[in-house]
């Protein structure tokens, strides 16, 4: 495991608590071996520094490849936290990109590690929750793992949509009990995939309080930076 993704991890979370003082939850949920999904909400771009911080265990996340470019300070710093925490950069304009992330998660997963999804795909920039993708399904059925819900509240307010400035908030990670693959057995495939991802979407709605939007989040048309 990296050094140097300790040292910023240790730098991120020391900073994190000290000035925003997160509330963490349910950590003895995340197992704490073996290959596991964390399933989380998604409103801000620290949302991939707020995971990791409050887990208990290294996780990895798809990037866009942008993140892997930056320059300055910022850019430079958020290129060495992805490249130390194994963040896995995607082209999100590719045309086999959604299937070359799960073909990366996978191999993340068979190995035995931790991977963060965001099954709404993208954030959610009005507050509310959306209808999770069956992704986040896909890999707990086919890596046979399980999935551990997490809900983040406050992160929308530390870095609203739109600015790139952190503020001061209150900030929550909750993490779910695990659901189990297992639980799935023997219903056909796309019904398998469809409850699983809707359990744990109402298993994060019940961790965050989120208002529900019955339709799924898309890509806005004109993306900042962050998103």
């Amino acid at each position: 495991m990296s050094t140097y993704y300790w040292v910023s991890r240790t730098a991120v979370m020391s900073l994190a608590h000290a000035i925003w003082r997160p509330t963490i939850l349910g950590k003895d949920n995340v197992p704490k071996t073996g290959g596991v999904l964390l399933a989380s909400n998604h409103l801000s771009f620290i949302d991939s520094f707020a995971i990791p911080v409050a887990a208990p265990r290294k996780v990895s996340f798809l990037a866009k490849a942008e993140y892997f470019s930056g320059t300055g300070i910022r850019g430079r710093f958020v290129r060495g936290f992805m490249e130390a925490g194994d963040a896995i950069p995607v082209d999100r304009d590719s045309s086999r990109g959604a299937q070359d992330s799960l073909d990366l998660a996978l191999e993340v997963l068979r190995a035995g590690k931790a991977f963060g999804i965001y099954p709404e795909g993208t954030r959610s920039r009005d507050g509310r929750l959306y209808r999770g993708r069956t992704g986040v399904a896909f890999l707990s059925l086919t890596a046979n793992v399980p999935v551990v819900p997490v809900g983040l509240i406050g992160t929308d307010k530390v870095q609203p949509v739109g600015t790139r400035g952190l503020k001061m908030a209150d900030v929550t990670v909750a993490f779910g009990s695990p659901i189990q693959p297992s639980s799935y057995a023997g219903l056909p495939a796309g019904r398998a995939r469809r409850q699983l991802t809707d359990d744990v979407m109402d298993a994060i709605a019940a961790l965050t309080g989120q208002e529900r939007a019955d339709t799924y989040n898309e890509r806005p048309a004109t993306e900042t930076p962050d998103d």
